[in-house]
């Protein structure tokens, strides 16, 4: 365990931040790698990848739900100095992690089909998106514990083994994959299947060396079968605070999805050229996101020992590094976008679609940033409602304009990407202004009650809770 209630503030955001953006960028490398050696089959390959991998989204958001909840309440407990509280948790956690990950095996293997054929442009794109998704299926269902296991270990402040672990997984990764995509070694190619049982089998691996890490060198938070048995009270207490965080990364697989929709009429070269700029950003993003990563046990550790004066000041400091680096992001992606995507594919109808993606895009890139600060400091307090309620707002003010938009007879693919930038701009000033309401419902509201401080630490008072 580490502790966080000490120290300074951007020394110890960015200790966590930098190997969490590590391990997030060998995590996205599962999808770059697989992509890289799909490309060498064509655009209807590219296109199957990228449209069923938005299916892992609904992923994503189950995880999430799994995740943020561990991190926020194991952050809580630390800060309140209470392992045996840190210990239910993460055992419930582990609990759901396997029935999560039994619902979706039955779910990937009977859904992958209608899913990918309700988005994709023509057979050859079906064909290659369900193939590819039936085979990542098991990966996806081991993302549960691998979710579980490291987001005990962050809510304590630990996350150098989950980097290492996401290292060696990639590692692996990147080997199987032209093994079994390309058939190298084995004269046997598999093609997009093979992309799916690559991730797959390095995934499994890794759930592997994390389970041996906890049952060998991890003290503070165990594996507890003990603690296995459902206590309701403590699940409900983990939903409470993941379902929102869940909700916010299921619509953005609705967003996606009805991108994929409204361009499919272009063909498989425009899916492919957004498929490979949406992965190109998520990317991108992976040092903003690692640094909101960062913000939830950092700040919530400090808000479960009512340190409150810590707790904004973690969120001026991330806000303030999040805008930097997302600002340079935004210069980059104006000067020269078809950079990236000429690693995968030099195609001029694909390159057109993901370069032109890219520069647009990128507009909204600080926005973004502010969006996920916000999101980390929503968990940290424990009351991600309000996160999912700023998300849902582009439901109304993206998803019903594009399909309205795609009905019009002039209709094209940039009208698609501005209006996303309008929207997340949008999104981004409902989320700061959700936020600071909710700072002072649960820093200020003490602060008046107690009658003042000692020490730079809020005495404790009505509304402090975690809620």
């Amino acid at each position: 365990m580490k502790d966080l209630t000490q120290g300074p503030i951007p020394r110890q955001l960015v200790a966590l931040a930098v190997p969490i953006a590590v391990g997030m960028l060998f995590q996205t490398l599962y999808l770059l790698v697989d992509l890289y050696f799909v490309s060498r089959i064509g655009d209807a390959a590219i296109a199957g990848v990228s449209s069923a991998g938005t299916a892992s989204f609904v992923i994503l958001a189950l995880t999430q739900m799994l995740g943020v909840g561990t991190v926020a309440l194991v952050s809580h407990a630390v800060g309140r100095k209470d392992p045996a509280e840190a210990n239910l948790i993460f055992n419930q956690s582990v609990l759901l992690s396997g029935i999560c990950g039994v619902l979706t095996l039955a779910g990937g293997f009977l859904l992958s089909s209608p899913y990918v054929r309700s988005v994709a442009a023509d057979p050859a794109v079906v064909a290659a998106g369900t193939s590819y998704l039936y085979w990542y299926t098991p990966g996806l269902a081991l993302q549960f514990a691998l979710v579980a296991l490291g987001s005990a270990l962050r809510g304590t402040g630990i996350v150098q083994p989950t980097m290492i672990v996401q290292m060696l997984t990639v590692l692996l990764n990147t080997l199987l994959a032209p093994i079994l995509i390309s058939g190298w070694l084995t004269h046997h190619p598999l093609g997009t299947a093979g992309a799916g049982l690559a991730s797959s089998i390095a995934i499994a691996v890794g759930v592997l060396l994390l389970w041996v890490y906890f049952a060998r060198l991890e003290h503070y938070v165990g594996l507890r079968p003990g603690l296995w048995r459902p206590r309701w009270d403590v699940i409900r207490r983990i939903l409470n605070v993941g379902l929102p965080a869940g909700g916010e990364f299921f619509m953005l697989f609705v967003i996606l999805g009805v991108i994929y929709w409204v361009i499919r009429d272009f063909g498989p070269a425009a899916q492919a050229g957004f498929g490979v700029g949406g992965r190109v950003m998520q990317a991108l993003f992976l040092p903003v996101m690692a640094v909101a990563f960062a913000v939830a046990p950092l700040a919530g550790q400090n808000f479960g020992a009512r340190q409150y004066g810590r707790v904004r000041e973690t969120f001026r400091t991330a806000v303030i590094l999040s805008s930097v680096l997302m600002f340079a992001l935004t210069l980059v992606c104006q000067w020269r976008p078809e950079w990236f995507i000429e690693v995968f594919s030099r195609r001029p109808e694909v390159l057109s679609v993901g370069a032109t993606y890219l520069r647009i895009i990128s507009w909204n890139f600080v926005a973004t940033g502010l969006i996920f600060t916000c999101s980390g400091m929503f968990q940290a307090l424990g009351n991600t409602w309000p996160s999912l309620l700023s998300s849902a707002s582009r439901l109304v003010t993206f998803v019903l304009p594009a399909v309205l938009l795609s009905r019009l007879p002039h209709f094209n693919l940039t009208q698609v990407w501005y209006l996303s930038v309008a929207t997340v701009t949008l999104q981004a000033l409902t989320s700061l202004a959700l936020l600071l309401r909710e700072l002072g419902r649960k820093l200020d509201a003490p602060s008046a009650a107690g009658g003042g401080t000692q020490g730079g630490v809020v005495p404790v008072g009505a509304g402090s809770d975690a809620g």
